[in-house]
């Protein structure tokens, strides 16, 4: 298992001309750190990652590995839909000394089941680095089934967990119940999370918690040690954040929000686009009480 508690999936900052703003990222990633999050992931759908050109990401992952200096383990989006183009940037997050892989379920394409299982397999026959899947259909219109997950948790000692998103709760219990030891099932939804913990998952592959890693991780560690009472009390505090963060497409309401707080500007880019000056003021009250609580951590 790579991680256990609450993973950032970290947004990336870019200028207000649309360059990646290096010196922000570099900053996020010390707010993480010192806030004690678990582990960091870097060119996710958070980080727009689609939208990253391969010399940006080649610099993006060499930048990201260097100023996290093994503090905790990084994570590296390194998934697309074509398999060819997923083993080159897999190869080479590993060969930089990425701790390990998310690998999203393909979108577009929607393979069949037995497609996904020849992508993974193919990016664990070219790496050995450890390969954590994201299933989100919501984003690829491609659910991978809980036959196909614990099928590759089984075969392939690489594949070493699952980012679960697709809100299914019967799946998740299955996957729970069904996978190998040391395989990790993360909540990819951060409002499901007190959910997924109550099942016995391990952990979140966070977005709210670019803003709010204190209490992302406060509510990850009681469940974890089974304090489902106090768990709650955090994700009530932080429930109107969660669904704010959603309230437009991800992470277009997140930047929005650590612009207004000064830790990077609120560029996203193209077909993205920013939020209004009257929707921030809706925006923003939806963080007030947890932001609060935050800064009392």
């Amino acid at each position: 298992m790579i991680f256990k508690g609450t993973s950032t999936a970290l947004i990336t900052p870019f200028t207000k001309r649309g360059d990646i703003d290096e010196t922000a990222f570099c900053n996020l990633i010390d707010h993480q750190i010192a806030a004690g999050i678990s582990s960091l992931v870097v060119l996710g759908t958070t980080g727009e990652n689609v939208t990253i050109t391969p010399k940006e990401r080649s610099r993006l992952v060499a930048l990201s590995i260097e100023h996290v200096a093994g503090r905790v383990p990084l994570i590296i989006g390194a998934g697309n839909n074509s398999t060819l183009e997923s083993i080159t940037f897999s190869v080479e997050a590993a060969q930089l000394g990425a701790d390990g892989l998310l690998v999203v379920g393909p979108y577009y394409n929607k393979p069949p089941q037995r497609g996904f299982k020849a992508h993974v397999t193919a990016i664990a026959e070219a790496t050995s680095c450890p390969i954590i899947l994201y299933n989100v259909p919501g984003r690829t219109g491609f659910d991978a089934n809980t036959d196909t997950i614990l099928e590759l948790a089984h075969e392939i000692p690489s594949v070493v967990g699952v980012k679960e998103a697709s809100g299914d709760f019967a799946k998740i219990a299955d996957l729970i119940q069904g996978r190998p030891e040391g395989f990790g099932v993360y909540s990819g939804d951060d409002e499901l999370t007190l959910f997924f913990l109550s099942l016995g998952a391990d952990g979140v592959i966070s977005v709210v918690s670019n803003i709010l890693p204190g209490l992302m991780g406060r509510l990850v560690k009681f469940g974890l040690e089974g304090n489902i009472v106090d768990a709650a009390e955090t994700h009530y505090m932080m429930l109107r954040a969660m669904r704010a963060c959603f309230s437009d497409t991800n992470p277009i309401p997140v930047k929005a929000i650590l612009n207004m707080l000064g830790y990077a500007e609120s560029t996203v880019r193209l077909p993205l686009t920013g939020l209004s000056a009257e929707q921030k003021k809706l925006i923003f009250p939806e963080f007030s009480t947890a932001l609060e609580s935050e800064s009392k951590l």
